[in-house]
């Protein structure tokens, strides 16, 4: 399939593929993704054709574009490499998400209250996310999947071969697709995007809390109050100011009411 020119791959995007391992598959390959594969390491490793994955891109995301509204487009990700994924493309596109594990019978089973009927499924992983694939055949929903050398293609309708077992694979290959979607809606230019793809990247809980806990310490120093404030600051602290009188507080409450007592006080009233 020959793109326009406009649709062509850049320099750049092809690059951002080969850092990702986008092209890297696994031992292992299915009879339907050999059209896919462009060879075989001497490690045993199958090598994607790259020119494959972004035309594949470029048609889903035309079929994404052609949903007139975007909630009808639904992204499942059970594997949790492609929740943080899933999740930034429904943002930035509109489409509904199932992070994490797919209730049976979202798609079939109207008493449940997480039913759906989407006119589009958009799938990470074939073989784990079966379920949401078969009841997309029942209710005769076209399905968008990412593709590995492995993955079994039954109720496929739209394969992007791609490496979808790795972190950054997986962020990539959404980020590409959520890119050109917005771009086919006319919502961005076809010079830049401002949204990072670092965004897309799953990150581990591990790293998130010592993240954390490093930035902790220099919180503290921005929340705590200077040491080295002046009379001169209207909001300086003068210990002079809220100091008791010279003979104690005692005195002063001993003194009492003034001469004539609190009954001459009140006779005016």
């Amino acid at each position: 399939m020959s793109l326009p020119a406009i649709l062509q791959a850049k320099e750049e995007d092809i690059q951002k593929m080969l850092s990702a391992e986008v092209h890297v598959g696994t031992t292992n390959s299915d009879f339907k993704m050999s059209e896919y594969i462009w060879k075989r390491r001497p490690d045993g490793l199958n090598i994607i054709n790259l020119s494959k994955t972004w035309e594949k891109l470029i048609l889903a995301a035309r079929i994404i574009t052609a949903i007139e509204n975007p909630q009808d487009v639904v992204v499942i990700s059970a594997r949790p490499y492609g929740q943080r994924a899933v999740l930034k493309f429904s943002q930035y596109t509109g489409a509904q998400c199932i992070a994490g594990r797919f209730t049976p019978g979202t798609f079939t089973n109207q008493i449940t209250k997480q039913f759906r009927e989407p006119r589009l499924l958009v799938v990470t992983d074939p073989r784990i996310d079966a379920q949401a694939i078969k009841e997309a055949s029942y209710t005769n929903i076209p399905v968008i999947a990412f593709a590995d050398s492995d993955s079994p293609l039954r109720f496929v309708d739209c394969a992007i071969p791609g490496n979808n077992k790795g972190r950054l694979s997986i962020g990539l290959l959404y980020w590409l697709l959520a890119r050109e979607v917005l771009r086919m809606r006319g919502t961005i230019s076809r010079a830049t995007w401002d949204v990072p793809v670092d965004l897309f990247f799953y990150r581990d809980p591990e790293d998130l809390e010592k993240s954390e806990e490093a930035a902790a310490p220099v919180l503290q120093q921005q929340v705590a109050p200077s040491a080295n404030l002046t009379s001169a600051d209207p909001t300086a602290y003068d210990p002079a100011a809220v100091a008791p009188l010279a003979d104690g507080w005692d005195s002063a409450a001993a003194a009492g009411p003034e001469a004539g007592g609190w009954d001459s006080s009140a006779s005016g009233w």
